[in-house]
């Protein structure tokens, strides 16, 4: 062994002494070095990117949503009680269970805030994967969700609550398949794609992806910019409230979180939807196109915010349901935008993560971790489903955990009840913009400096937003 070792160290000092010597005498436009400050100046992603994108001539599929933090979670806290409200005792339960749609005839409860969110079989993870995160949400008493994809049997009988996409594609769009569902999620468009048409090319569909999607052979899946049927906001309408009578189930709309959001909204309610999805600019995806994650959209932050109080100024609150998506990724995260309004959580990368869990050595460290889980992936039939699904079920339990113990902290006994008044933020524009108060100066001391800026940063129903009356609608649902 010394002897291997001497070897190696001899030959690392060799290569190591040419590397260096050849960055010192190399004039700097020849030397290997010169790619560093490229890469700080362009940054690695972006490199890559320009790499890759000169490479094909085509857009470039990133799996797992954009690298950028838009929402800064961590610049708000959570304000833990003492005297003047005492925390809760310890022998007391913290309710975690939620219901969505419970206007509906047959409401949809999940004994936990935190859903699976929508990630497709085929267009992008494994039967595997699909299948671990069914029976994992259906262990802790959660619901999962189909993603844009057609019915698979096996993933319907695996999640006893599941939450199905009428979708773009129309792969979930015959009552046969939605009459099946324990609530409907009309799709619209993602936070990490917009609303822009997809298309998965024949090469990359399988037997089984043409089976539970209805295609024919050499046929490629497309998922239309708009919604077959729905080329107006009365086609919308419509669709809900046929929906809505046909199943008794809750209906409800997914969209791309937007600064046209008070528009979308007033439509949605003029619809009678029963829940509302809000996929913020951070969510993710199998592998959308750069500019689509970075450069579309509005922070998850913002949107559940300003939907938030577009709900409660119509007096929707607690009526029609709000569920956040798009780079939650701690129960921190997760549970701040429950207190902005949200009434339950989806996770997506999160959740893969912790299905493939201790399974990643599987395969690093030449592949990466995705290969265990997207349909095209490498290693997928190396995934042991019901090891997945128990790592993804102690996540979860552990999330929830976490968000008892704050809930505990804060003197509340249901994660429902701890809302904006529960928090403080260390950002001022934040505190601005969310109307979460200021945690660098005292309550009664804010109120003066808002105050005093008012009128430099007047506030207004639209936030931002003109009122264009061509484009507006009487709200009458």
């Amino acid at each position: 062994m010394k002897f291997i070792e001497r070897i190696v160290r001899s030959v690392a000092d060799v290569a190591v002494d040419q590397a260096l010597t050849r960055v010192i005498k190399d004039h700097y436009v020849e030397n290997i070095a010169a790619m560093i400050p490229a890469g700080r100046k362009i940054g690695i992603p972006n490199l890559t990117e320009i790499l890759l994108r000169s490479e094909t001539g085509t857009p470039v599929p990133r799996p797992l949503g954009s690298y950028i933090h838009f929402s800064p979670w961590e610049s708000v806290l959570f304000n833990p009680v003492h005297l003047f409200r005492m925390p809760t005792p310890e022998q007391i339960g913290i309710q975690t269970s939620v219901t969505i749609g419970p206007r509906a005839r047959k409401p949809l409860t999940v004994s936990i805030p935190i859903m699976i969110a929508a990630m497709s079989f085929g267009g992008a993870l494994s039967k595997n994967a699909k299948l671990a995160l069914a029976k994992a949400a259906t262990a802790v008493g959660t619901a999962t969700n189909s993603g844009e994809a057609g019915l698979m049997k096996e993933e319907r009988e695996a999640a006893r609550l599941f939450i199905g996409q009428y979708n773009r594609g129309g792969w979930m769009n015959t009552p046969d398949k939605y009459m099946q569902l324990d609530a409907i999620e009309i799709q619209l468009g993602q936070g990490a794609q917009g609303s822009t048409s997809q298309r998965t090319t024949v090469k990359n569909i399988g037997e089984d992806y043409r089976e539970v999607f209805g295609l024919k052979e050499g046929e490629p899946a497309v998922i239309h910019s708009r919604l077959p049927g729905v080329d107006s906001a009365d086609d919308f309408v419509r669709l809900v409230k046929r929906l809505r009578h046909e199943t008794g189930v809750p209906v409800g709309l997914k969209i791309a979180a937007t600064h046209h959001l008070e528009k979308e909204l007033r439509i949605a309610l003029e619809a009678g939807v029963d829940f509302i999805t809000l996929d913020g600019a951070e969510g993710g995806t199998h592998g959308g196109a750069p500019t689509l994650q970075d450069d579309v959209g509005l922070p998850t932050m913002f949107a559940i915010t300003r939907a938030a109080q577009f709900l409660a100024r119509h007096g929707e609150t607690g009526k029609v349901s709000l569920i956040a998506t798009g780079g939650l990724i701690t129960p921190g995260s997760m549970l701040k935008a429950m207190a902005l309004g949200a009434d339950a959580v989806y996770i997506g990368t999160a959740a893969v993560m912790a299905m493939i869990g201790e399974q990643l050595v599987k395969s690093a460290p030449f592949e990466p971790a995705t290969s265990l889980v997207v349909y095209t992936g490498k290693r997928t039939e190396e995934l042991d489903v019901e090891a997945a699904s128990r790592s993804l079920a102690r996540y979860l339990n552990a999330c929830v955990m976490e968000m008892e113990l704050v809930a505990q902290s804060l003197g509340r006994t249901a994660l429902s009840d701890i809302s904006k008044s529960d928090l403080c933020t260390t950002d001022a524009e934040i505190a601005r913009a969310t109307g979460i108060s200021w945690g660098w100066v005292a309550p009664d001391t804010e109120r003066r400096v808002r105050e005093e800026t008012e009128v430099r940063f007047p506030h207004s129903e639209q936030t931002g937003v003109a009122a264009d009356a061509e484009h507006s609608r009487p709200l009458h649902s």
